[in-house]
C-alpha cells in the first residue's frame, strides 16, 4: 500500500477502514480488538496519536491531533505483543508500521491487510469465539458463534459442499432431475464414461453420494441434496434456504411481480430444477442477432453467457449452512442476483480478475460439466466483458456484512442514457454540463440506481478510496448529491432541487456577494445553486422550523457544514433569527422581520 497521506484520508477516507486512537504513552489496549476487525473484514488503517470526534460532522473539525510521546517504543511494543500469542497470526509486514509527522507530532500508522480467507478468523486472546472481531459502520464489534463457524468453513480448502448428510439417501433424489442432467451431461460428453453408470455410481463420481468410514453406510452430500433433491427433503434439511425468482417486467398497475418461481408445490425445489426452470425465463426476451456458425445459426450471446455466469456464481460462492435465500429479480433495465454469504476475496480484486475458491466445489464442478460456468478465476471477467461491449454500466457487486448476503446487478442501460443526461440537465442547468467526466458519470449512477456509495463508485471508475472521497465530498458540498448514513454506510442520492425548479419571482431575494462561502472548491455556479436554497430556506422560514426540518426541506443531510451554509450563515446576516434558544435540541429559526415579503 506504501505510505498514505494522512490529512486527505482524515477528510475523505471512511470509517470502516480508518481508526483513529488517542495514545500518548501507550499502546492502546483495543488496538488488538481492530486489528482483528480489519483482518477478518476489509483491512484499513489505524492512526495512533489521533483522537477522532463523532459527535463533529465537520470532517475538517472531527480530529485532533495530539501525537504519540515515544513512538520508536510504542512500534516495539506493537511488534512485541503481535509476534506472541497475543494473536493467532500476524499478516503485518515491517512497512506496514511506520512514524509519521503529522502538524509537527509524531502519529504512529499501522496499516493492516484483508486476510486471505485461508487465514480467517484473525482472533485475540488464543478463543476464536470470544476474541474474533468484524468492522461495522461505527467500530469493532464480536463477531457471532454463526460468523467465526463460517469463517472456519471457508478456510477449508475442500469446500462447505462434501459434507453427509446422516440418514439422507438415493431415495431422496427427485430421479427425473437427475436424470435430466443425465441428458445435459451426455449431450456435452458425448463419450465420457460415467454414461454407462448406474445412478448410485454417477452420484458418487461427482461427490454427491459419499460413504461413512466408520459405518460403511452411504449418504448424500450437501452437494447431491441440494442439485438433485426431493423438494420435501431439501425443505426439511435447508429450512435456512430458499429458492426465489421474481419477474418485475411489464408491471400492470397495483402489480408487485408479472411472474414469479418459489416454494409452492408445483416443482422439486432443487437447484438443477431452479436453474432450469428459470434460466429460460431470464434470457427469452433478450436480442439474438442473426450469427450463422458454419451453415447453423448461433443465438448464444455475451450477454446469455454473462447471465448463465451469474446465475452459476450464485450457486457456488452461496453459503447454505446460513439463512438466506437464492434469489434472482428480473427487471425493465436490470438483473439482481443474491446469495447468502459473503465475499471471499476483496471487491478490487473480484473485478481485476481474481480468481476465488468456490464454496460449493462439486456444485461448480457439476454445473461446469454440461457447460456452465467459466474457469477458475475468468467468471467475472466475462460478466465485465459482455456489459462492456454492450457499453452498458459495469455491473455493481455488493456485500452486505450485517445481512451476510452479496448481492450482483447487472445494469442494461449505459453509462451516459440520454433521458438521464436530460433529467440532470433540467435540475442543474448549465452546470451539469460544467461538471467534469467523472462527476456526471456519479451524478448519472445515482440518478439510475436511486443511490450509490463509495465502493460503487470506486469500481464504476476504478478510482481509489481517496479520489472516490474527493468527488462524493464536493458534490455533496456543492448541492448536487445528498448524503444519507455515516461511515461506510453511508448512500448518496441525486438532489431533486435545482436553480430552476426556485421561482424566480420569491420576494426574498439573496445576492451572490453574501453567500462568502470560503471554500475554494466552491465556484461561481456552485455559489450560485446555494443561493437559491438559501432563498428556499427563508420561503419556508415564514413560519419557525428546527434546523433539521430545514435541511429536510431542502434535500440536505443534518450534518454540521450545512447547518453553517444554510443557517447560521443566514442568521449572521439577520435575515433567520432563532427562537427558543433556552431549549438546546428544539431551537427554531424564522425570518426576521427585515426580510419578510
Amino acid at each position: 500500500m506504501g505510505k498514505i497521506n494522512i490529512p486527505d484520508l482524515l477528510l475523505y477516507g471512511e470509517r470502516m477502514t480508518l481508526e483513529c486512537k488517542t495514545a500518548k504513552s501507550a499502546l492502546p489496549k483495543s488496538v488488538w480488538e481492530t486489528y482483528s476487525s480489519f483482518c477478518n473484514t476489509e483491512g484499513g488503517v489505524v492512526l495512533l496519536g489521533i483522537e477522532e470526534n463523532l459527535e463533529e460532522f465537520n470532517r475538517s473539525k472531527r480530529f485532533s491531533v495530539s501525537g504519540v510521546k515515544n513512538p520508536a517504543k510504542m512500534i516495539k511494543e506493537l511488534w512485541d505483543t503481535i509476534n506472541s500469542d497475543k494473536v493467532n497470526v500476524n499478516l503485518l509486514r515491517d512497512e506496514d508500521v511506520y512514524e509519521e509527522s503529522v502538524s509537527g507530532v509524531s502519529v504512529v500508522v499501522i496499516i493492516i491487510p484483508q486476510a486471505e480467507y485461508l487465514a480467517r478468523p484473525v482472533f485475540i486472546n488464543g478463543n476464536p469465539f470470544k476474541g474474533t472481531f468484524k468492522r461495522n459502520f461505527e467500530g469493532d464489534y464480536h463477531c457471532s458463534e454463526s460468523e467465526v463457524k463460517a469463517m472456519f468453513r471457508d478456510s477449508n480448502e475442500d469446500g462447505n459442499d462434501g459434507t453427509l448428510l446422516e440418514h439422507y439417501t438415493i431415495e431422496d433424489i427427485d430421479l427425473d432431475a437427475l436424470h435430466g442432467y443425465r441428458n445435459r451431461f451426455q449431450s456435452q460428453n458425448p463419450d465420457h464414461v460415467w454414461n454407462a453408470d448406474d445412478d448410485k455410481t454417477f452420484l458418487r463420481n461427482f461427490g454427491c453420494l459419499g460413504k461413512d468410514r466408520n459405518t460403511g453406510k452411504e449418504w448424500l452430500t450437501i452437494a447431491g441434496l441440494m442439485m438433485f433433491g426431493k423438494g420435501l427433503s431439501v425443505r426439511e434439511r435447508f429450512s435456512n434456504i430458499r429458492m426465489d425468482y421474481i419477474d418485475q417486467t411489464n408491471l400492470m398497475p397495483d402489480s408487485r411481480w408479472s411472474d414469479r418461481l418459489t416454494y409452492d408445490g408445483r416443482w422439486e425445489n432443487n437447484l438443477y430444477n431452479f436453474y432450469s426452470l428459470v434460466i429460460p425465463k431470464l434470457t427469452f426476451d433478450l436480442k439474438r442477432p442473426f450469427i450463422l456458425k458454419g451453415i447453423e445459426r448461433e443465438d448464444d450471446t455475451p450477454v446469455h453467457k454473462a447471465i448463465r455466469e451469474a446465475f452459476t456464481n450464485m450457486i457456488i460462492h452461496s453459503d447454505l449452512m446460513i439463512t438466506g435465500v437464492l434469489k434472482i429479480i428480473k427487471m425493465d433495465h436490470c438483473f439482481i442476483f443474491s446469495n447468502p454469504g459473503t465475499l471471499k476475496l476483496p471487491l478490487e480484486r473480484i473485478y481485476h480478475g481474481g480468481a476465488s475458491k468456490a464454496r460449493n466445489p462439486r456444485l461448480q464442478n457439476l454445473l461446469r460439466m454440461i457447460g456452465l460456468g467459466e474457469n477458475l478465476g475468468s467468471g467475472f471477467p466475462t460478466i465485465l466483458s459482455a456489459w462492456k461491449q454492450e457499453k452498458w454500466k459495469t455491473p455493481d457487486l455488493r456485500e452486505d456484512y450485517d445481512l451476510r448476503q452479496v448481492d450482483l446487478r447487472l445494469w442494461m442501460v449505459s453509462l451516459f442514457p440520454k433521458e438521464a443526461i436530460e433529467e440532470l440537465q433540467n435540475r442543474f442547468g448549465n452546470s451539469f454540463d460544467a461538471l467534469s467526466a467523472n462527476e456526471q458519470a456519479v451524478l448519472v449512477t445515482a440518478l439510475l440506481e436511486s443511490e450509490v456509495n463509495s465502493p460503487r463508485i470506486q469500481n464504476l471508475l476504478d478510482l481509489n478510496m481517496i479520489e472516490v472521497g474527493k468527488l462524493l465530498f464536493h458534490l455533496t458540498n456543492t448541492g448536487y448529491l445528498i448524503s444519507a448514513g455515516r461511515g461506510r454506510g453511508t448512500t448518496y442520492s441525486v438532489c431533486h432541487s435545482s436553480a430552476i425548479s426556485v421561482n424566480p419571482h420569491h420576494p426574498i431575494n439573496i445576492n451572490e456577494a453574501e453567500i462568502n462561502i470560503k471554500d475554494p472548491e466552491i465556484n461561481t455556479k456552485d455559489r450560485q445553486t446555494i443561493g437559491f436554497l438559501r432563498e428556499r430556506v427563508l420561503e419556508y422560514c415564514k413560519t419557525p422550523h428546527t434546523a433539521k426540518d430545514i435541511l429536510s426541506h431542502i434535500e440536505r443531510s443534518y450534518q454540521y457544514r450545512n447547518v453553517q451554509v444554510f443557517i447560521k450563515a443566514l442568521v449572521e446576516q439577520g435575515k433567520l433569527v432563532p427562537e427558543n434558544v433556552n431549549i438546546k435540541r428544539n431551537v427554531k429559526y424564522v425570518v426576521s422581520d427585515d426580510f419578510r415579503g
